[in-house]
């Protein structure tokens, strides 16, 4: 028999289940729409203390924001973090650019694919951790045609139609 940890105080056969903790707070919809979605990165944010108080209200927008590299540092262009609404002079610009916080050799490998490949950093959603940490996770995208997005809109109502067919049997 396996315990979960040395002082797991269920010793009489009980298996624990850890449990991973994750508040959402904002998801990009649009990015699922608009891109091939090819390979998902999680990265942690530099952010001012008013920012994160502003999250833990679930006040930020995603939407027609991405990531770029700079300088061999990763970047979030165009997010969108509302100020603090118990905040003083001191409260941070809601559009300004925010690091992101990655290995160096994983930001290589990016930079190598959106340079030659045509390939877009696009964030997918912004959440806290199990450990209360503001995490996001990015994705590799390409982008899609207007009949690629048609395609897939067809594809979702002829789903959406059969499992309306199969609950009406």
């Amino acid at each position: 028999m396996r315990y979960c940890t040395d002082a797991c105080p269920f010793k009489f056969g009980l298996i624990c289940v850890i449990l991973t903790f994750m508040k959402t707070i904002c998801t990009n919809r649009k990015a699922y729409h608009e891109f091939h979605i090819e390979e998902k990165f999680e990265v942690g944010l530099a952010l001012t203390g008013t920012e994160v108080k502003s999250l833990r209200e679930g006040k930020a927008n995603l939407k027609d924001s991405h990531a770029k590299i700079k300088d061999g540092e990763l970047f979030l262009v165009n997010a969108h973090i509302s100020p603090y609404s118990c905040g003083n002079i001191y409260n941070h610009e809601p559009k300004r650019e925010r690091k992101l916080l990655m290995h160096k050799r994983e930001i290589n490998k990016l930079f190598g694919k959106v340079k030659e490949r045509g390939f877009t950093l696009v964030p997918l959603s912004m959440y806290f951790n199990s450990r209360n940490i503001v995490k996001m996770e990015i994705a590799l995208a390409k982008g899609k045609t207007l009949y690629d997005k048609r395609e897939s809109i067809k594809r979702k109502d002829e789903k959406r139609v059969a499992e309306r067919e199969l609950r009406s049997r």
